[in-house]
This record gives C-alpha cells, structure tokens and sequence, in this order.
C-alpha cells in the first residue's frame, strides 16, 4: 500500500476520483472552492460587522472549512510521511530556466533561495508577498473564485463565466512565467 502512495497517481485513476467528488457536490447542492474559505473565516472573525461581502451565513460553509483542514492535514501527511525527499526529479531544462533567472535547484520542492525567512525579510520579497497576496485576493474576488473553483466545479457545471475566467488564469500564468517573473526576478 505504501508504494502505492508514494507515487504520483495516473490520470485514469485521479480523474475519475475528482468526477465522483464532484458528483457527490452536485448532489449535495457544494460547490467546490477553497477562495471562499478565507471569506468564511473573516465572516468568522466578525468581518460581517465592517464590510457588508463579510456578512453572512458561514456555517452553511462549514463543510468549505473542514476540506481545507483536511487538505493542509493531508499535504503535511504527505510531505512528512510519503514523499521521498532524497529522490526528487525534475527536468534538466527547469532546472537550466531556474538557473538563468538565478534561482538554483537544491534537491527540494521549492527553491531555497526564493522560500526561506531569508529571503522573505528582505525588501524584494516582503513586496512580492504583499503585491502578490493583493493580487491573488483581489484575483479571486473579482472573479468570482479561484482557479479550483473556476476549473473544476465552474467547468463541470458548463459555467460560461467559469470558462471565461480560466482563460483568464491560463493567459495570467503565462504572462506571468514568460514576462514579468523574469523581470521580478533578475532584479
């Protein structure tokens, strides 16, 4: 069981998987997203009493909170426990593009360089983490959801808006990694 686990899952398996979780949310009246998580722990928090998007129902978004618990368990579960870190691949080009944009591969998941408190307490990346955290949120809000939410419940519920705002992500992530990345990152 534990090979099993350890490996990536093929897509013949996966997707099959995600449809029945979908089906099960149809069924059940869900709507799968984890942007409207953070809305029902600011309505949590009493948001509601400041502003009128904070100010309603969470409860009826408690299923929302428990999938995110669950998905924050169940990625330590599988970092800590079933990934062989001493075996991590990626591909010689990557790691060349990394290296021309000065980010250097140390065996782990995420660059070092780019993902430590060093580099977060310096000017550049306390910038990057404010300018991005806005954008992503306000990203999101604006959309109407994330991009799990726009791709896999919008789209599964033949959602035109939804389309539209994974095009949206799609044209974003590629400007992103081809024109601005670069140039945040050779600064």
């Amino acid at each position: 069981m534990n090979e099993i686990l350890m490996q990536p899952w093929p897509w013949f398996l996966s997707g099959p998987l995600i449809a029945i979780v979908m089906f099960l949310l149809l069924w059940a009246g869900g709507e799968f997203g984890v942007s409207s998580t953070l809305r029902s722990v600011c309505a949590i928090g009493g948001a509601g009493k400041i502003i009128s998007l904070f100010d309603f129902d969470w409860k009826s978004q408690i299923w929302n909170l428990v999938f995110v618990i669950g998905a924050v368990i169940g990625g330590y579960i599988a970092s800590a426990y079933l990934i062989d870190v001493a075996n991590i691949q990626i591909s010689a080009a990557t790691i060349n593009d990394l290296e021309a944009l000065g980010i250097s591969f140390n065996g782990s998941f995420v660059p070092e360089n780019l993902f430590s408190w060093e580099s977060l307490m310096t000017f550049k990346g306390i910038l990057v983490l404010v300018v991005g955290g806005f954008l992503v949120g306000f990203g999101s809000l604006w959309a109407g959801g994330c991009t799990s939410g726009h791709a896999i419940s919008g789209l599964s519920n033949l959602q035109l808006p939804s389309l539209i705002a994974v095009i949206g992500f799609f044209i974003g992530g590629l400007i992103m990694t081809f024109l601005i990345f670069p140039l945040i990152f050779n600064l």
